[in-house]
């Protein structure tokens, strides 16, 4: 390879990491900025309730969110995680927050309510969960508490985690493996149960 070439390629490579790190900070950056607006536009929805007072799920509670507008806060304890949850799961909704898919069950209603985010931002944190931990959803009509049943990886292909269900689950939803450069060719799920009131987190 000539020395005119060897620098071409050196210059290629490093206007390609450049690019690389420009969307990372950018997509960082955004989510953070997301979360928020989201955050805040939460507060102005909802005063926080007393978590120490247990709510039992209402079940058809007309809960009408327009599309990228703040859903519900998601709260994982033992992760010391929150997380705001917007209505919708296009493009423009991800990058604020994880998103509820539109026609899925609402928080502590019966049925899937199923919430889709990206990997390597707001959703990243689920590679950490594990059997038994507790999901808090909080909406302006309460706090719901799910209790994690299983993880899994599966094919973009399988669409269980999205079907209807009777009994009241959340299914949370994210690109595979977590730390995979380019379209990650598998899904992870982390499927939950409504497990009740909430209590107030230790």
């Amino acid at each position: 390879m000539s020395n005119r070439m060897s620098k071409l390629l050196s210059y290629l490579l490093v206007a390609g990491g450049a690019v690389l790190l420009f969307l990372g900070a950018r997509d960082f950056l955004g989510s953070r900025v997301g979360q928020s607006d989201a955050a805040r536009e939460f507060q102005e929805r909802t005063s926080t309730p007393n978590p120490s007072t247990p709510q039992q799920p209402q079940q058809h509670r007309n809960l009408s969110v327009p599309n990228g507008d703040t859903l519900a806060k998601l709260m994982i304890p033992r992760l010391d995680t929150e997380l705001y949850v917007v209505e919708g799961d296009g493009p423009r909704e991800l990058r604020r927050g994880p998103g509820h898919i539109k026609g899925s069950a609402m928080p502590g209603d019966d049925g899937n309510c199923i919430i889709a985010g990206h990997r390597d931002t707001h959703f990243r944190v689920l590679k950490d969960l594990r059997a038994g931990d507790d999901i808090v959803l909080q909406t302006p009509n309460g706090q719901f508490l799910y209790r994690v049943k299983a993880t899994s990886v599966i094919s973009p292909k399988d669409t269980e985690p999205l079907r209807n269900t009777t009994d009241a689950e959340l299914n949370l939803i994210t690109c595979y493996p977590f730390y995979y450069v380019g379209s990650a060719p598998k899904r992870f799920v982390v499927k939950a149960e409504l497990a009740g009131s909430v209590a107030r987190a230790s």
